[in-house]
């Protein structure tokens, strides 16, 4: 199995929000950029939601999701792996981000979005338990995966269950806490 990393987290001036995948695929590690393989259905989601440009190049696609106050990461650092699919992940190889500093460095981020199952069970297992009281007054999210790998799911059903981000950011900060 391949040792890999993911990236530096992308994180706009003001972020509000931040989306978690679990570790970037291998098109995505290829081209050095988040959600990079071309029938992903993250940007075009964010098009949807966001107006951010699904086929602008790469630095203006962050740039208008910072815009909005999203931020980018991924509940894993490092793990071992053959090809993209999340299953393939060995268990005993995750390191995971440091996302505890990265909530107390912004104090902003009101909303955590799950990108899949996968992501979802890495934070719940790696990094809740260490943020119980943070996370008591934050949305955290758990969405559908945008992966190609994810097709039980059309895009309309995903863009629909997406929607939450947006309207959590929306929300008066009161309402964004929930259990």
């Amino acid at each position: 199995m391949s040792r890999i990393a993911s990236f530096a987290p992308a994180i706009p001036a003001v972020p509000r929000a931040l989306v978690l995948g679990s570790m970037p695929g291998v098109a995505s590690l290829r081209a050095g950029q988040y959600y990079a393989h071309p029938r992903n259905a993250f940007w075009p989601l964010m098009q949807a939601l966001f107006a951010v440009p699904s086929r602008a190049p790469y630095a203006e696609r962050l740039a208008a999701l910072g815009e909005a106050g999203v931020a980018l990461w991924d509940v894993l650092a490092e793990c071992e792996r053959e090809g993209s699919l999340d299953s393939a992940i060995a268990p005993a190889s995750v390191a995971v981000n440091d996302i505890t500093g990265l909530l107390a460095s912004h104090v902003g981020l009101r909303v955590i979005a799950l990108n899949g199952g996968t992501a979802a069970r890495l934070f719940d297992r790696h990094v809740a338990p260490a943020l119980a009281a943070r996370l008591a007054a934050m949305r955290v999210l758990r969405l559908p995966s945008t992966s190609p790998a994810h097709a039980a799911r059309s895009f309309v059903e995903k863009a629909d269950a997406w929607a939450a981000l947006s309207a959590a950011l929306r929300a008066p900060e009161s309402e964004r806490a929930c259990a």
